[in-house]
Order: structure tokens, then C-alpha cells, then sequence
């Protein structure tokens, strides 16, 4: 697919929005939000099940039948939640996904009480999962009991599947959902709201991304073996010298760029908002046919640009010996791997084996790559996006198809077959990562817009009139 008809996209027609929630409807939000930071979801010492079960019964209060809210998982614990809202059936059912799971947060590491949503003078909520992900789960569960109570029928089937596990990529979720059931979240596409959403920039609304890409997520273990012995008496095949050579290899290994069609698409939506000297490199980077001179410079300015724009692998765990007066038996290193989507595990296993330059030592996958090829960035899809975004700020924003670095439980979809767009409505200044760290929180005010934008954006997925 060409890039000019994906970006002249951004301009055409857009559905009309839903009507704005009303103030009972954000104060529902609100009561929502802080039902879901009170409850600790983490899967080491919490649960996501008693969660899930009071999210339902919201649901069937609603008249939602209950053949179509299931609550289910491989067990007792951390369940996961899938909500089935009717329509005409023209089409395959569009689905809405958020996860509950959150990392854990002890007390004496905030400031503040984490599984309790605050609201402080600075205008920001508090709590474990405000931005990861409950903040974005609640405008969805906002959003859909909107559309359940507008007694609109959807042209298009909706789902709602909110789940565990996606914080430690564990069966509980996602991944059980698809291996499991996928006949009850299979769907045409998918928004996750995991991934994407508004940016704040110097104070201002500037952008809106668009997750149409993650790289793809692979670990490779190195280890070497030795008889070891006594250390008084060294050998020159020492197994942690042996390793510490192929690291130098590994340190030099230079992955070439793979500038993908979403990666092209940020970098030209990007652009614009930079300085001058870092957009003249955007443009040479973006020069066709490819000039890898200019990319790799590109590359090398940062850390976040040399990521989007070539497979990266680095050292992230090493371990050698097992006592201080003894000879290494065994080191061995753990190399983590991001893939560009539709790259090979295979070959990039190839290069390490190539840069380690030692056939005595073994390499060996961790945790093979699960692949995740990148969305299409239709026209239909994006001016959903684009109809969300207006009803929820009153005005057009850019929207920047992005390729995200991480991972997130859109993974498991794509695998399957399905396209995802990673998308939420909850605008976050540039720079404000406390996600998985101290004292999170979002913008009240980001919320409600998020609110808007999830009522706004599932009414305009589903489609449909009133009965």
C-alpha cells in the first residue's frame, strides 16, 4: 500500500460522533475508575476475578443477556471479562480490548495510597493502573453502557473483552482467550486500548498516535560450559572470558534498517512537530529509494529513532560460576530481542551466532517470537478514529501512525489473524511515564475526555439506528 492514500485518508468524511456523555454518565465513569484502582489486580498478590464479576453484573443490570457475559478464565483466579453486544450481524463483530492486570505497587514505595483512586489539587488521579491500563478500561466500559443504553442496534456486532495477564504475558488472558475461545473474541479488527492515544505537547493537544505496529518480542540465551577447577589454578578457557568475547561481538552487531510502511508513516507525521535540524534528518531518512547513510544517522540520534527503525538486541541478564574460590563452570547471558514485524527469528538468531564468532558456545531460544504483523491502515478505520477525536476535543487533531517498541496483548490477535489499532482517548503530556512506577496518575480532565472519545468511538464502530 502506498503512504499518499493512507495520509490524504486522514481528511476524508468521518461518521457522525455520538452524542457527548452526559454529567451522570462521567460521574458513572468516575465511580467506575475508582471501583477498578481500588481493587488489586496484580497477579502476584492480587486478583482480577472479583473485579471482573462486579463489572458484569454492571453489564447485565444494563440488559445485557447473560449468555452474553461471560466471565472465564483456566481458573479461579484472575479471570477475564467478554461482553457481546447484539446488532445486525452486517459484518464481523468489532472488538474492544483492555487488560486489568496491573504490576504491583507496595505503599511504602508512594507517595500516596496506590490501589485508591485520589484526585489531588494538581488536577491528576492517583492510583496503580490510572494510565496502565484502567484508566483506559473504564472509558471503555463508560463507553459501552452508552451504547447498550441508547437502545441504538449496531449494525456491527460489539465486544468487549477486558483481561488478565498482559502485564507478565501469562495464559490467564489474552493468549488463553485466542488459544481457548476465540469464537468469542474473533472478530474483523480490533481497538486496544493499550497503546497509542493524545499527546500533550508545551500545554497544547498536539497529536493523536495510532498503534498500527508493535515490534515483535524474542529472547536467545548464550552459555558456555567449562570443567572448572580450583581457582588457584587458572586456565586460559575460562567460560566467563569465552562469553565476555562473543559480548564484544554482540556489542558491535549492527541490525540493518527495515523502515516498515507505520514507521514511515510516523517519521512523515512527525516531522512536523521537531525542530529543524531533527526534521531535515526525518526527510533524508525517508528519501526513496533508501539511503541507509541517512537513516542510520537518523539511527544514531536517539535511542526511540534507532528502535523504530531497525530490529535491536541487547544483553539483559548474565550469570557465571556458583562460588569465589572456584573456576566458572558455566556463564551464560540472556540477549533480548525487538524485531521489525515480518523479520525472521531465525535470521536474527543467524547474525548473533555470526557476531559471537565462537562455535563452543550455544545458543539457544528463550522465548521464541511470536509474530505480529503490522495492521493495514485503511481509510474506514482511521476516520473512525478521526470522527472519535473531534466529538471528543471539538476539532481535528494529526493523527501519527505509530510502531510501538513494546509489546502489548495486541500481539496475540494480529497472530491470529486479526488487525489491531492501538488507540485510547486519555491525553498524556510528552514525557509523563510513570506507568509500572511511583505515584501514577492521569489528568482528571484526560479522562473525561477519554470518556468522550470511547462513547464516541464505539457508537461510531457500531453504527446502527435507534429501535
Amino acid at each position: 500500500m502506498r503512504l499518499a492514500p493512507i495520509l490524504c485518508a486522514l481528511t476524508i468524511a468521518a461518521p457522525l460522533a455520538a452524542q457527548a456523555p452526559t454529567d451522570a454518565a462521567q460521574k458513572e465513569a468516575r465511580e467506575i475508575l475508582a471501583e477498578m484502582i481500588s481493587a488489586n489486580t496484580s497477579l502476584g498478590r492480587g486478583d482480577v476475578t472479583p473485579l471482573v464479576e462486579k463489572l458484569a453484573a454492571r453489564f447485565r443490570k444494563a440488559g445485557v443477556a447473560v449468555a452474553d457475559v461471560e466471565v472465564l478464565g483456566p481458573e479461579a483466579k484472575n479471570k477475564n471479562l467478554v461482553v457481546h453486544i447484539r446488532g445486525k450481524g452486517t459484518g464481523k463483530p468489532v472488538l474492544f480490548l483492555a487488560h486489568l492486570d496491573v504490576v504491583d505497587a507496595l505503599r511504602a514505595d508512594w507517595s500516596l495510597e496506590p490501589y485508591a483512586l485520589t484526585e489531588q489539587k494538581d488536577g491528576w488521579l492517583y492510583g496503580r493502573g490510572t494510565a496502565d491500563d484502567k484508566g483506559p478500561a473504564a472509558t471503555l466500559v463508560a463507553g459501552t453502557l452508552a451504547l447498550i443504553r441508547s437502545k441504538v442496534v449496531p449494525d456491527h456486532d460489539i465486544i468487549l473483552a477486558l483481561t488478565a495477564g498482559e502485564e507478565n504475558a501469562d495464559e490467564p488472558g489474552a493468549a488463553w482467550l485466542i488459544r481457548t475461545h476465540k469464537e468469542l473474541v474473533n472478530a474483523e479488527y480490533v481497538f486496544n486500548f493499550d497503546a497509542g492515544g493524545p499527546a500533550i505537547d508545551h500545554g497544547k493537544l498536539a497529536w493523536l498516535e495510532l498503534q498500527g505496529a508493535e515490534k515483535v518480542y524474542f529472547t536467545v540465551a548464550l552459555s558456555t560450559h567449562n570443567p572448572g577447577g580450583h581457582s588457584s589454578l587458572p586456565r586460559a578457557d575460562n567460560a566467563i572470558y569465552q562469553l565476555a568475547k562473543a559480548l564484544r561481538g554482540i556489542e558491535t552487531l549492527n541490525f540493518p534498517i527495515d523502515l516498515t510502511e507505520v514507521a514511515r508513516a510516523y517519521l512523515m507525521a512527525r516531522a512536523q512537530f521537531v525542530a529543524a535540524p531533527e526534521a531535515a534528518m526525518i526527510k533524508a531518512a525517508l528519501a526513496q529509494p533508501l539511503d541507509s547513510t541517512a537513516a542510520f544517522r537518523l539511527a544514531r540520534f536517539s535511542p526511540a529513532y534507532n528502535a523504530l527503525l531497525r530490529t535491536t538486541c541487547i544483553p539483559t541478564m548474565l550469570t557465571g560460576g556458583h562460588a569465589e574460590n572456584a573456576l566458572p563452570a558455566l556463564a551464560k547471558v540472556t540477549v533480548n530481542c525487538r524485531l521489525i514485524p515480518g523479520e525472521k527469528s531465525a535470521d536474527i538468531v543467524a547474525a548473533i551466532t555470526r557476531a559471537a564468532g565462537d562455535t563452543g558456545i550455544t545458543i539457544t531460544e528463550v522465548n521464541p517470537a511470536k509474530p505480529s504483523p503490522a495492521s493495514p491502515l485503511l481509510p474506514e478505520r482511521l476516520a473512525l478514529v478521526k470522527a472519535a477525536s473531534k466529538a471528543a476535543w471539538g476539532k481535528e487533531i494529526p493523527i501519527t501512525p505509530v510502531q510501538e517498541n513494546g509489546a502489548t496483548d495486541g500481539l496475540y490477535f494480529r497472530n491470529a489473524g486479526i488487525p489491531v489499532y492501538g488507540v485510547t482517548g486519555i491525553a498524556n503530556p510528552v514525557g509523563e511515564e510513570r506507568m509500572h512506577g511511583k505515584d501514577e496518575r492521569i489528568l482528571a480532565k484526560s479522562f473525561k475526555e477519554g470518556v468522550a472519545f470511547a462513547t464516541a468511538l464505539i457508537r461510531g464502530t457500531a453504527g446502527g439506528k435507534k429501535r
